[in-house]
């Protein structure tokens, strides 16, 4: 029996954060998982602070997440994940996409992006563990990049701490996206559960 599991993501419009969230969400269901989740999405479409949080278990009934709650940060994007760090419990851990998305004031020179190293420092100030991953190079090597998101989702699965069984979330994508693309996502998905996987050796 689950009593509370809680997941952030946290990421910007484009990534696929809300897909990423639905397909967890859709697979807890399938497992016999209790279910409730909220988004949060920025300005933008592309570009804009996107949030989706995953709650799963017998004694969860809101869709927020207390602050220091979260057992697994998943952060799409690194300052991103440094943004919602205070959610994270004592325990908490947090996958790290490493891969930055300079917002366009900083394009512009109206701010400044904080350097990698900082961000690295502060999550782990914070988390038990933090895992670190290019996502983008390893949804790359799996044949599209547009599956950095489903690399991540491999990721959170790797780390083994998940109520929900692996199997069932493959299944997920592979009902989920048409079939001529269904494959590139199990590669992506196989290739973030065993970076991962090897990280928390």
């Amino acid at each position: 029996m689950v009593k509370e599991f809680n997941i952030l993501l946290a990421g910007v419009g484009g990534q696929g954060v809300i897909l990423m969230s639905e397909l967890l969400g859709k697979a807890a269901i399938a497992d016999g998982l209790r279910v409730r989740g909220s988004e949060i999405l920025g300005m933008a479409v592309r570009g804009g602070s996107v949030t989706s949080i995953i709650r799963m278990g017998d004694d969860v009934y809101g869709p927020l997440i207390p602050q220091g709650k979260c057992h697994i940060l998943i952060g799409l994007e690194p300052s991103e994940g440094l943004r919602h760090v205070s959610y994270l419990s004592k325990s908490g851990l947090v996958i790290l996409n490493t891969t930055p998305i300079f917002p366009f004031t900083v394009s512009l020179g109206q701010s400044a992006y904080p350097d990698l190293d900082h961000i690295l420092e502060k999550l782990n100030s914070v988390a038990s563990k933090v895992i670190r991953l290019d996502a983008a190079q390893i949804a790359r090597d799996a044949g599209s990049l547009l599956a950095a998101n489903i690399v991540m989702l491999g990721a959170l699965s790797g780390v083994e701490l998940l109520p929900i069984k692996t199997a069932t979330i493959k299944e997920t994508i592979r009902t989920r996206f048409p079939a001529e693309v269904a494959p590139v996502n199990i590669r992506a998905f196989d290739l973030g559960y065993q970076a991962c996987s090897q990280a928390v050796k």
